[in-house]
């Protein structure tokens, strides 16, 4: 469903999570505009990719609200019942479009059938069709050609552009990326966030977690500082170039000197 302009795509609400008495979320809330791109940053352990696993539900909040589009799970209500909740979540998910750290694509199959296995075998769409767009889409992370070679035949860097095309073949309103970079050697990096600046630039709506600095600036509209479960700093790239924060200051300092 297309959302008016003026009203966000994507809304978090009191967002809570703890893994036994550790407090992992302890009320995020933010929201993201369709279009545009979200960085979310921060030390490990801060939360950024529970959050990030929340808005599918990967991983279910203990409280507060999720909407995407017009799907919308308030993980405080109370009297929910199983069925009423699983239909909730099953919508929430199929807005959004996972891209994990590691591709996780199916060995067995070939790229083609990788990116055909969602459309075709969850979404229940048109062989002929989803086969087009995903052809379409292996173009545009610039794998034409690679349609049946199997994951063991390509790089690293080209088995994560095949898992961002097999995110995008399900049509997703919302694009979430966990660290898309973070398991590949450095001289890969450079390709696969090409192509995600490729996407922000043609309208996709991404939440991104990465520790990548540089390229967060220049791509998100919006940037989320995460620390201790909770969101310490937010605003536009200028969070990363003229952070308000010192714990900010100093996590921006120890991540460029690192890189």
């Amino acid at each position: 469903m297309t959302q008016p302009t003026d009203q966000p795509l994507v809304e978090v609400q009191d967002l809570r999570k703890a893994f036994g008495e550790r407090e992992v979320l302890r009320g995020v809330s933010f929201s993201a505009l369709e279009g545009t791109a979200t960085a979310l940053l921060g030390p490990s352990g801060s939360g950024k990719t529970t959050v990030l696993r929340s808005l599918n539900v990967l991983e279910p909040p203990d409280a507060g609200r999720v909407r995407i589009a017009d799907a919308a799970v308030d993980f405080s209500a109370t009297g929910v019942d199983n069925a009423t909740r699983r239909r909730e979540v099953e919508a929430l998910r199929a807005r959004s479009g996972m891209v994990f750290q590691s591709h996780h694509l199916f060995p067995h199959k070939t790229v083609l059938g990788n990116l055909l296995e969602g459309p075709v075998q969850v979404q229940h769409r048109d062989v002929d069709e989803a086969t087009a767009d995903a052809r379409r889409l292996l173009e545009q992370v610039g794998l034409e050609g690679r349609e049946d070679q199997y994951p063991s035949q390509l790089s690293g860097g080209q088995q994560q552009r095949v898992g961002i095309a097999r995110a995008l073949a399900l049509n997703p309103q919302v694009v979430l990326l966990d660290e898309p970079t973070s398991a590949l050697d450095p001289e890969l990096v450079g390709e696969v966030l090409a192509v995600i600046r490729d996407l922000a630039t043609h309208g996709w709506t991404l939440v991104i977690v990465t520790h990548e600095i540089r390229f967060a600036r220049d791509v998100a509209e919006q940037v989320l500082f995460l620390d201790d479960g909770v969101i310490a700093e937010e605003g536009g790239p200028e969070v990363l170039t003229d952070p308000q924060h010192e714990r900010t200051r100093q996590f921006l300092r120890r991540v460029l000197e690192a890189g």
